[in-house]
């Protein structure tokens, strides 16, 4: 990255905080009430940390974008995350400029700023810095990978599980991964650290492949990416570019099913990953429970209404059920607790008391 050691008016700081506050909201609901539930300095970690990821993602999913521009945007934005390279943010934003939709979203928004990410980010201490880049330069590795690997197809078409699987440890995993460094630091015991991380990646793949089986339709028709590997859809007779034929739907429903199955086969080492987060630097237990909660609901829906996966809207827990969700985690959760809230609401939707 280019040197960021001239100082910077701390008013500016103060105000692209304020501003990437704001953005979060708009980008991620769930993140949104992660950051919110929690206290600083972990909730501004946890933002600048989420939306460093969120840039690249955004890039990746993007229809409208050639493969190879894409990959190429993709490392320029990595470039300038990485200390030995002096890139400028001005660079990427420069490049990225043109892709940049005129009615974009709150999403493109983001991108478009990148500097003021940057700047709340290398005002960071040192370690938040050093728990952050690892695992977001890792992300964006992985999704250059996978660019790549589909340029021909316009779209991601993954073709196996195991190749799922390698997915969602750069979308997610590596991001379970960055959690793991900021909740922890050199005083956090062993007892603590270990299950912390040798779960993280479970907790972020748990997540991932909950929202894979829900969002199946809008991925296909939003971002031309089809995620349900290619072999077990051809066996039940089903090409990937036909995803959206209605005589496919019993054979992507039964691919699905798998795929749910496959996200609970991650909830009990999320689980333990829950139940070791230590409430330190202003963290808290009930931040990371809400989105783990919301996912067993979620596979809840998706395995009783499955075809609706292919809808644009997906699947989705109700309103309601958030609000209980989020009443229920702030009353205070332990290990017990927390199995119970999961039990209840993988049976049922969770209705306020």
């Amino acid at each position: 990255m280019a040197d960021t050691s001239e100082a910077v008016d701390p008013a500016t700081i103060e105000s692209d905080l304020a501003w990437s506050h704001e953005i979060v909201q708009e980008v991620s609901r769930t993140f949104a009430i992660t950051i919110d539930i929690l206290e600083e300095p972990m909730s501004s970690s946890i933002c600048v940390g989420y939306l460093l990821c969120r840039i690249p993602d955004t890039i990746e999913d993007a229809g409208h974008i050639p493969p190879e521009t894409k990959a190429s945007l993709l490392e320029t934005y990595d470039s300038i995350l990485d200390p030995a390279e002096s890139t400028s943010v001005e660079a990427f934003e420069r490049d990225v400029a043109e892709w940049i939709p005129e009615d974009g979203d709150a999403d493109w928004e983001l991108v478009a700023q990148t500097d003021r990410v940057l700047r709340v980010f290398e005002s960071r201490p040192e370690r938040i810095r050093e728990a952050i880049r690892p695992p977001a330069r890792e992300l964006v590795g992985g999704m250059v990978t996978f660019v790549r690997r589909y340029a021909s197809e316009g779209g991601l078409r993954l073709q196996a599980r195991e190749e799922l699987h390698e997915y969602c440890h750069y979308a997610a995993g590596t991001v379970g991964e960055l959690v793991t460094n900021l909740v922890t630091d050199e005083e956090t015991p062993a007892e603590t650290r270990e299950p912390l991380e040798d779960n993280a990646e479970s907790f972020g793949l748990a997540l991932q492949l909950v929202n894979i089986a829900k969002d199946v339709g809008a991925d296909f028709h939003e971002e031309d990416n089809v995620y349900l590997p290619a072999d077990e859809l051809n066996a039940q007779g089903v090409d990937q570019d036909a995803l959206d034929n209605p005589d496919n739907a019993d054979g992507v429903v039964a691919v699905v099913r798998r795929t749910i199955d496959d996200a609970r086969g991650y909830l009990d080492d999320a689980q333990t990953w829950l139940e070791h987060v230590p409430e330190r630097a202003g963290n808290r237990t009930a931040a990371w429970a809400i989105p783990y909660l919301l996912a067993v609901g979620t596979l809840r829906e998706v395995e009783s209404r499955p075809e609706d996966v292919l809808r644009l809207e997906g699947v989705k827990v109700s309103r309601q059920e958030v609000g209980a969700v989020i009443e229920a985690s702030l009353g205070g959760l332990d290990a017990d607790t927390l199995g119970e809230l999961r039990r209840q609401i993988a049976d049922e939707p969770l209705v306020p008391p």
